[in-house]
């Protein structure tokens, strides 16, 4: 993925109404997600919430993880080990091609 198609999938871009449409949650539920610290959609001054490509896709692996029986509790706890691998990984990959140029 490059720079800017990250970027662009971190831009929030979707309502509540549309996230909801999009998803199939209801936006009571995306709110409580929100309480809950499992999603963080960005805000515009007015304070609307605009959720993004990657939302979307955190809210399919917080579904997922509900139906495999998960509380929310566990599924902060998971989401949060998840993202800490995914920086590691990216550490150890950028390790490697360094110790790579070197040889």
């Amino acid at each position: 993925m490059t720079l800017e198609s990250q970027s662009r999938s971190l831009r929030g871009v979707y309502g509540i109404s549309v996230m909801s449409e999009l998803s199939g949650v209801g936006p009571q539920t995306l709110r409580l997600y929100e309480r809950r610290g499992l999603l963080t959609p960005t805000r515009t001054d007015g304070g609307t919430r605009r959720y993004s490509e990657s939302d979307l896709g955190t809210l399919a692996r917080i579904t997922a993880l509900i139906d495999d029986g998960v509380n929310l509790v566990g599924i902060r706890l998971i989401l949060s080990l998840e993202a800490e691998n995914s920086i590691l990984a990216a550490r150890i990959a950028q390790l490697s091609e360094s110790a790579d140029g070197q040889a």
